[in-house]
C-alpha cells in the first residue's frame, strides 16, 4: 500500500464585505475575505493538502493568482481538480481534517454544513471529514481580527 499524507495552510486578509465563505459555506459577517478567488481559506488549505500528498505542488501552481481566469472563482473548482487528479493517479482520499483559525465568525454552528459541502465535492463519507476551529487567544493577525487562517491534512491511499 502507498499511503500519503499532505498538509495545507492558507491565510486571507479580512476587508470590506458582508460575508465570508469557509469550506464552501457562505457565512454572514461584517467583513469579507480578500483574495484573487473567493478567498475560501479552508478549501484552499484542503486543496493544498491533497496536492501535497501527491507531491504535485500547491494551489498557486495549478491556479496561478496572476491568471485572470481565476479572478473571483469559486474554490470548489480548485478542490474538484485536486480530487480528480488524485483519482486519476490511482489514489483514494481516505480522510480530510481542516482547522479554521479565527476569533470570529464562530465556526461551530456552521461546521456540519461545511463537512456536508466538502463531502459532496470530494465524495468522502461525512465521518471521514473533520472541520473544526480554534482561536489564537487574541494574539497575532487572527487574534486581532485582521484575517483568517486554515490548516488541513489529507490522507491518500493507493492500493
Amino acid at each position: 500500500m502507498d499511503i500519503r499524507v499532505g498538509n495545507g495552510f492558507d491565510v486571507h486578509k479580512l476587508g470590506e464585505g458582508d460575508h465570508v465563505i469557509l469550506c464552501g459555506v457562505k457565512i454572514p459577517f461584517d467583513r469579507g475575505l480578500i483574495g484573487h478567488s473567493d478567498a475560501d481559506v479552508g478549501m484552499h488549505a484542503i486543496t493544498d493538502a491533497i496536492f501535497g500528498a501527491m507531491a504535485e505542488g500547491d494551489i498557486g501552481q495549478w491556479f496561478p493568482p496572476n491568471d485572470d481566469q481565476w479572478k473571483g472563482a469559486a474554490s470548489d473548482i480548485f478542490l474538484k481538480k485536486a480530487v480528480e487528479t488524485s483519482t486519476s493517479r490511482g489514489f483514494t482520499i481516505t480522510n480530510i481534517d481542516c482547522t479554521l483559525i479565527c476569533e470570529q465568525p464562530k465556526i461551530g454552528p456552521n461546521a456540519l454544513a461545511m463537512r456536508k459541502t466538502l463531502s459532496d465535492i470530494t465524495g468522502l463519507e461525512l465521518e471521514r471529514i473533520s472541520v473544526k476551529a480554534t482561536t489564537s487567544e487574541t494574539l497575532g493577525f487572527t487574534g486581532r481580527g485582521e484575517g483568517i487562517a486554515a490548516q488541513a491534512t489529507a490522507t491518500l491511499v493507493k492500493i
